[in-house]
């Protein structure tokens, strides 16, 4: 391709998914604002780009894997531009529902702590092969420098490829999920395949020499040599394979710090998309709990992790799809006891039908955790027009150098 075939533009600013973006759009990877780039045109995205002129904010990426991973989106661009610009995304995403608020100093969470991974295995002529997906591309990035796992996760990458040697057919890749726990790995593939018993014996002895605390094969548990158990607060909770956690140790203390903040002196709380006890089970030291989770399983563990803690106040659970059967005010105000104050930490979709609820039942305190700005300014809008104040917003990158934004954010009805 010659250079006359090339076009030239300048990056105006960042779009949703940390692309670049000039005037047409084009969207640009791996670019920053006011950049000069030249590339081809295909479609709406550019493609084959060379940065003409960079921008003061560009740095050396810091992972060596990062030209050919996809697993991060900006490490081409500083901290502080990366801090600056998940801040403001927040912010333009409450401009655009009238909003303003105070917003605290973010806080992003260390390299090297990412708690979870889902590698790609593919078996190979000579062996296997584990790693991420290369931008927009089925080929697979090998990672054994990875600058955002935990080392516990990178040391465990010669085992998922162990698993694949054993377990994966020629023609497709195994899931191969790691996650950190307190006593050592929990494994979950998908892709396998079909479990017969040469094959769990073979999976069970690789898994026990490589001091795997549970091997999950499709739905099928292979091995449970102990629960692999998440802290809590003071409880010890063993989560359903592959069920939500918080991606860092770091951001969850940091988005539990500021939900203790908001509500603190509660005696009641309710707890709403309660996963396994993230925010209920710490909340439990100091106030009754009542957690509500749409997943059976995860309340299930959520609640056999409160009646093995000590010190604990009172947790009662539900599950409940709150989407579609969201709590009513007379259940938010059961007998005029109502609830101290709500938390509430929806899925992207966010919790407008639950949202909505708790503005009618007047619930005095709101902390408000999300993973998706856009949503959460849209409940933010619905609670304040119902007479809420949105005090503050603490912005929480833990999922570090990609364009994920994370929030705590604190609502108190107006007297």
């Amino acid at each position: 391709m010659t250079d006359a075939a090339r076009t030239t533009a300048t990056i105006t600013r960042l779009g949703q998914q940390g692309d670049g973006v000039a005037e047409g759009p084009l969207f640009a990877p791996r670019t920053l604002p006011g950049e000069v780039v030249s590339g081809i045109v295909s479609g709406s995205q550019l493609t084959e780009v060379r940065i003409e002129t960079p921008s003061e904010t560009r740095v050396q990426a810091p992972c060596r894997h990062y030209k050919s991973c996809g697993g991060c989106q900006l490490q081409h661009a500083s901290d502080a531009f990366v801090a600056d610009w998940k801040v403001e995304v927040v912010k333009t995403a409450l401009r655009a529902q009238g909003l303003e608020t105070e917003f605290r100093p973010i806080h992003t969470s260390p390299s090297r702590s990412r708690r979870r991974a889902t590698l790609t295995v593919r078996r190979t002529k000579k062996g296997a092969m584990a790693g991420f997906h290369g931008r927009a591309s089925d080929v697979i990035t090998p990672i054994p420098d990875c600058q955002l796992l935990d080392p516990a996760l990178i040391r465990a990458i010669p085992l998922a490829e162990e698993l694949a040697m054993a377990g994966a057919s020629r023609k497709a890749p195994l899931s191969v999920t790691l996650t950190t726990s307190e006593v050592g790995l929990d494994v979950m593939v998908r892709e396998g395949k079909p479990l017969d018993g040469s094959l769990r014996l073979e999976l069970a002895r690789i898994a026990g020499q490589n001091g795997v605390a549970r091997l999950t094969w499709g739905d099928e548990q292979v091995l449970m040599e102990q629960p692999p158990v998440q802290a809590f607060g003071p409880a010890r909770v063993c989560p359903p394979p592959g069920s939500f956690l918080q991606a860092t140790k770091d951001g969850e203390a940091a988005l539990l710090s500021a939900v203790q903040e908001i509500t603190k002196g509660a005696k009641r709380l309710v707890d709403l998309f309660a996963g396994c006890g993230t925010f209920a089970l710490p909340l439990a030291q100091d106030a009754e709990v009542h957690a509500v989770e749409g997943e059976r399983d995860m309340i299930a563990a959520l609640d056999a992790g409160w009646r093995r803690a000590q010190g604990l106040k009172k947790v009662t659970s539900e599950v409940r799809d709150l989407f579609r059967n969201p709590l009513l005010p007379e259940d938010l105000n059961p007998f005029g006891a109502h609830f101290d104050a709500a938390v509430i930490d929806p899925p992207r979709a966010g919790g407008e039908a639950q949202i909505a609820q708790l503005a009618q039942a007047r619930t005095p305190v709101i902390a408000y955790v999300s993973c998706y700005p856009v949503t959460f300014a849209r409940d933010a809008k619905t609670l304040v027009v119902a007479g809420y104040r949105l005090n503050w917003v603490q912005v929480v990158d833990q999922f570090r150098w990609s364009a994920h934004t994370e929030l705590a954010a604190s609502f108190t009805l107006d007297s």
